[in-house]
């Protein structure tokens, strides 16, 4: 991997080398379930994106981060997973209350290291629309939240990191922002491994 000068990359940029190894161990710890194998193994992967999505969900109405991410709450998939859960005919799973909470003000840093995370994973989703595709999922059954978005995934992406990356922080903030993309990171990962096994 080719190391990132932290003191000109984008924040963008400094995030995901700061959360590289936990990002990769995560990728492979998926793709080890197979969890494109079969319909049976897919559902268990959209449990698990149901979970992390519903843990984040309360930041897409969150007035302060709207403002530093416009279009943010357009953003949400939590619907999306939701309608693909319907169409496998499985129920949304019950987990802990959510990360976030509706009407709880979030620490704006560690939020925006949580939805870095989340809006990354776009990026990946176009190689898993065509592992569900194999499976007969489409944009329209089955796997509606790895269907891109009308301007691509890379504008998608390249918009989100625009705003993050105009977002004024101190030192502290900072490093709140990259113990927040951690800590997601580390959720997604408790999910996959109570859902996937």
């Amino acid at each position: 991997m080719m190391t990132v000068d932290l003191k000109t990359a984008s924040r963008a940029k400094r995030l995901g080398e700061a959360t590289h190894e936990t990002h990769e161990a995560l990728d492979r710890r998926i793709m080890a379930a197979a969890s494109f194998a079969d319909i049976a193994g897919y559902g268990r992967f959209v449990e698990a994106q149901y979970l992390f999505h519903r843990d984040i969900d309360a930041l897409y109405d969150d007035a302060a981060l709207g403002d530093l991410l416009p279009g943010l709450a357009a953003r949400r998939r939590l619907p999306l997973i939701a309608a693909d859960l319907e169409d496998l005919e499985l129920a949304p799973p019950y987990a802990d209350p959510p990360a976030f909470l509706p009407d709880l003000a979030p620490d704006v840093p560690m939020a925006l290291g949580w939805l870095y995370v989340a809006e990354g994973s776009n990026l990946g989703a176009a190689i898993l629309r065509k592992e569900a595709a194999k499976l007969g999922l489409s944009d329209t059954y089955g796997a509606r939240h790895l269907a891109p978005t009308p301007e691509g995934p890379a504008a998608h992406w390249r918009a989100f990191t625009a705003g993050l990356d105009a977002v004024e922080m101190t030192a502290d903030e900072e490093a709140r922002a990259a113990a927040g993309a951690e800590a997601a990171f580390a959720r997604v990962r408790h999910h996959v491994e109570a859902r996937l096994g």
